[in-house]
């Protein structure tokens, strides 16, 4: 059996890590290179960095903290936040980074989905889903701009989409439960999932070890990835994967 994959999330903005509730209120959690080197250390199977303001501000990445991070750590680094074009996911990749997250831009022009795919392979690119349930109904939304503006997009088709065109993982994160801990979206995560024969990695709403097994199992997701848990202390990583390779979650080490 494939074992899970449990991802420690960096989401920056003006070089520092931070965190809040739903995409709002944020606080301040560290240096992206320290936090990236404890993660690492304490057992996480790969790193995210976001530049969660880039697509905002108009910008792109902030590439000297990518360099800084990737020096720190010898497991898969993915950075997102600011790729709008082959150039820019080359100096991401030429910063340390091993994989690309691409959620605006790719909803702006799916075909940068493939033409990254093309140079760099499948593997490489990621493809961010935030979603957010459409009152009173059923389906969920695609946003972009950190979150800030609906598309009129159906997730899930968009999702499908996305790994038709080459995308290599999908990393979907459920807007109303983002830094809540109040558990994933596994309603969400199995769409997505059943949708696509890429991996789905679940996002928003991880706290308990419980929310962690029904992700893995009623969700469907290949991966989960955390941020607030970690970053304060609230669950140590390595605590986490005993647990679930306790309740029969194949986990890498440490378990």
């Amino acid at each position: 059996m494939l074992t899970k994959r449990i991802i420690a999330c960096l989401d920056v903005a003006a070089g520092r890590v931070v965190k809040g509730v739903q995409f709002q209120q944020l606080r301040d959690a560290g240096d992206p290179a320290e936090l990236a080197a404890a993660h690492a250390g304490a057992g996480a199977d790969e790193v995210v960095l976001l530049d969660v303001t880039a697509t905002q501000e108009k910008r792109a990445t902030l590439i000297e903290t990518v360099r800084r991070t990737a020096r720190q750590l010898f497991i898969p680094f993915t950075v997102g936040g600011g790729i709008r074009s082959l150039e820019e996911a080359m100096a991401v990749f030429d910063a340390g980074a091993d994989k690309i997250s691409i959620n605006s831009a790719a909803l702006a022009n799916p075909s940068l989905i493939t033409c990254i795919a093309d140079h760099y392979g499948s593997q490489a690119v990621i493809v961010a889903i935030d979603a957010r349930r459409v009152a009173g109904e059923t389906r969920f939304e695609a946003y972009v701009s950190g979150g800030k503006k609906p598309t009129g997009r159906d997730a899930v088709g968009w999702a499908r989409e996305a790994a038709e065109r080459g995308a290599g993982e999908i990393l979907l994160t459920s807007m109303g439960r983002d830094g809540t801990g109040a558990g994933f979206d596994c309603e969400l995560t199995r769409s997505v999932s059943e949708a696509v024969s890429i991996p789905v990695i679940a996002s928003g709403g991880g706290g308990d070890t419980q929310s962690f097994v029904e992700v893995f199992g009623r969700g469907r997701a290949d991966a989960a990835l955390a941020a607030s848990i970690f970053h304060f202390g609230l669950r140590p990583l390595a605590d986490l994967k005993q647990a679930l390779q306790d309740a029969g979650i194949p986990m890498r080490w440490p378990c």
